[in-house]
């Protein structure tokens, strides 16, 4: 979804350019290739992506914090009205980003919300944090979320090579995980200060910062915008073709698979494994944190060298690690042994986000690049809220050892079934320049 003033990947037979402020851009985009960097272009937008990321972690804790005021009904209502738009507007808003530019779209977006920052910390200053003023801010973070997102998640494709794929979207990652566990403790010390006004004051800021940083940043690959007669039929034809690539379909399914019986093990299933064993809040909180050790040493590896292999066989077989270790914790006699399995489900975690994410955006063609995103969080967040009840009236039924067992050998199968699609297992995103460069790239 690039803007007309983006700038043309030129190919390789083309003749050389005249020297000039394009051409340098493409040698040091060449030069960055050769030797394995990331463009500057990409670690600028990453910055500004991680930088309103910790602002919206601040401004999500301090909307669920002062709607817990209002009691249990209000806070559900709130969260809802964040995540029933954005599930109902992801497609059109993937569809928007690829017919209009995906960075025209994040500059909307950023702007919008700043405005809307600015006045919602005018607003809670004088008012406080009233119900309905908590559902609204929901409801326009979750409207600005449906466009937002599509366009934020194409945006690597549009500033980095292919092969620099699986790199630039760990870096991102790592970014995103040391940013959001930081952002709960920062959000409670500032709405302890300030307030809702305060954190909203905080989110304007980080939106302001980011605006700038999208201004300064231009796309260096053009995809041609798409034209059809409506946005609806644009939007079906990001599903069609998301569901109809031999490729993205088991890719999307294995997403799917992984939000919804491997996402909710840690927050869901593991505080209530602790409580059955008497382990206490501060050996689950070990147990969490052993889990993100183990992915993040995954993700700093791949950051570092590239794909570990083939991106389908070990995006599959990464799910099947997690399920072993979902199993282990089943079994964990002891907090020790808890904290080993939380370090596979880690590490089969990792080995899995790592690699999924480049191949579906690989695989993507550039007509679809936002829509096919957004059919990615919209099978992401579907799975996890319809299995977050499932799991939890089951676990209330059956208890969360069943429960969690359950999990475990359907990830288990779920990998192994993945394993049977011989276009996903043979998949060889991000390798052929590893080994071009001499880095002997796996088979």
């Amino acid at each position: 979804m690039p803007a007309p003033d983006e700038k043309l990947a030129r190919p390789a037979a083309t003749p050389p350019p005249v020297a000039g402020p394009d051409a340098a851009e493409d040698q040091l985009a060449d030069a960055a290739r050769e030797t394995g960097r990331l463009p500057r272009s990409y670690l600028l937008w990453l910055t500004g992506i991680l930088v309103s990321l910790a602002g919206n972690s601040v401004f999500y804790f301090a909307l669920g914090w002062a709607a817990s005021e209002h009691g249990g009904t209000v806070a559900g209502l709130t969260l809802s009205a964040v995540t029933l738009p954005r599930a109902l507007l992801l497609l059109i808003g993937g569809a928007v980003s690829d017919r209009f530019s995906a960075r025209r779209v994040l500059l909307t977006g950023d702007a919008a919300m700043l405005a809307f920052s600015l006045v919602l910390a005018a607003v809670a200053y004088h008012l406080g944090a009233p119900p309905a003023l908590l559902i609204t801010a929901g409801i326009a973070v979750g409207v600005v979320d449906a466009f937002y997102l599509p366009a934020s998640g194409s945006m690597p494709r549009r500033l980095v090579e292919k092969e620099q794929l699986p790199r630039a979207l760990s870096l991102r990652q790592i970014g995103g995980q040391v940013v959001n566990m930081g952002g709960g403790p920062l959000g409670g010390v500032l709405v302890g200060l300030a307030g809702l006004a305060g954190a909203a004051l905080v989110n304007a800021v980080t939106f302001a910062l980011t605006l700038l940083v999208l201004v300064a940043v231009r796309p260096r690959h053009r995809v041609p915008p798409t034209v059809s007669s409506s946005l609806l039929k644009d939007a079906v034809d990001g599903v069609r073709v998301s569901f109809s690539h031999p490729v993205l379909r088991p890719g999307l399914c294995l997403t799917g698979a992984a939000a919804g019986l491997l996402l909710p093990v840690v927050p869901l299933l593991l505080p209530l494994l602790a409580r059955q064993e008497q382990w206490g809040a501060g050996a689950a909180g070990l147990v969490i944190g052993a889990q993100g050790v183990g992915m993040v040493a995954v993700t700093a590896v791949v950051v570092r060298r590239g794909p570990l292999g083939r991106p389908g066989l070990l995006s599959a077989s990464g799910l099947m690690v997690a399920g072993l270790g979902v199993l282990a914790l089943t079994l964990a006699p002891d907090v020790a042994t808890a904290t080993a399995a939380a370090v596979v489900i880690g590490v089969g975690n990792g080995v899995f986000s790592a690699h999924i994410a480049p191949l579906i955006l690989t695989a993507t063609p550039d007509s679809h690049l936002s829509r096919v995103q957004a059919v990615l969080v919209l099978v992401q967040s579907l799975a996890l809220l319809l299995m977050n009840n499932v799991l939890g009236i089951l676990a209330d039924l059956e208890g969360p050892t069943v429960v969690t067992a359950v999990c475990a050998t359907l990830l288990v199968g779920t990998g192994l079934l993945g394993l049977t699609s011989r276009p996903l297992r043979t998949d060889r995103t991000g390798l052929a320049a590893r080994s071009g460069a001499g880095g002997g790239a796996e088979a």
